[in-house]
């Protein structure tokens, strides 16, 4: 039998991100073939894997990887806050970032391998369960913002129409500030134009029915006029300004735009929140 010795199985566990113990037993079962080993491991970490796949992941982290110009988000999953506190997942998770900073397609599939790995290590069934990735289209600035210790996680683009713009300290400050807005708002919508027509009809209806006894020739402004109140509650460019109640999101807009000479867009934005 080959000697397996401890640089053996320290290369193989920085190349599978499996325990110490667990790389030398294969190791030794493999006769020294890395490459066995290594098919060994991903054998027993996919049975491990499919063992802890029924098991809930409702605890976790939201990532994010970027430049200003392209930037992603990530909500990998685990099942408990004591993996989820972890520097080996949380290093884990920020690679996943990484790798979804380079596509715009679901990384779940690519990556299986790694999680099948890290399955192993930890103990737990984990999950990536979504990715978004924004490119700058255009002159202005795409950026991210995690929140209450990686539980909410917010991405956005905000366009300007001028290059020199997206340079200025200021219009930064404004984007940093949406983002801190949108993580403690929760827009579901970025204008009225994306809400489904079938849910303004939902809402139209439960307000009617609430205000039945109204005069008919009342009834229907009462309903426009909580309608509107419903538009500034879900769309984000409709509420208050959670620094300032007594301005909208897009009178902020507005405001910077006239100090920076710009036009400020909110082109679109994404919010991620572990558990919803």
């Amino acid at each position: 039998m080959a000697q397996i010795t401890a640089s053996a199985v320290k290369e193989l566990r920085e190349q599978t991100n499996i325990s110490m113990m667990e790389c030398k037993k294969a190791l030794e079962e493999a006769d020294g073939d890395k490459a066995a080993a290594i098919k060994l491991l991903r054998e027993r970490g996919m049975a491990i894997a499919n063992k802890k796949a029924s098991r809930e992941t409702n605890e976790g982290l939201i990532v994010t990887a970027g430049d200003g110009t392209i930037c992603s988000l990530v909500e990998v999953n685990c099942e408990t806050d004591f993996v989820a506190r972890n520097e080996t997942f949380r290093t884990f998770a920020d690679s996943l970032a990484r790798r979804a900073a380079e596509t715009d397609d679901p990384i779940a599939e690519s990556v299986r391998d790694e999680v099948t790995a890290m399955v192993t290590e930890v103990g737990e069934n984990i999950v990536v369960r979504r990715n978004t990735r924004f490119a700058l289209d255009g002159s202005g600035l795409v950026t991210s913002y995690i929140h209450l210790g990686n539980t909410i996680g917010v991405l956005i683009e905000v366009g300007c129409e001028k290059a020199e713009t997206a340079t200025q300290d200021a219009f930064k400050e404004v984007v940093r500030d949406l983002t801190l807005h949108i993580a403690a708002c929760s827009p579901s919508y970025l204008t009225s134009d994306e809400i489904p027509s079938d849910v303004i009809e939902s809402e139209r209806e439960i307000y009617a029915n609430q205000m039945k006894d109204k005069p008919a020739e009342i009834l229907d402004k009462i309903v426009d006029g909580k309608i509107k109140k419903f538009y500034s509650d879900v769309c984000f460019v409709d509420q208050a300004f959670v620094k300032d109640p007594d301005k909208s999101i897009s009178g902020l807009l507005a405001e910077a735009g006239r100090e920076l000479d710009d036009t400020l867009t909110i082109r679109r934005f994404v919010r991620y929140q572990i558990g919803e």
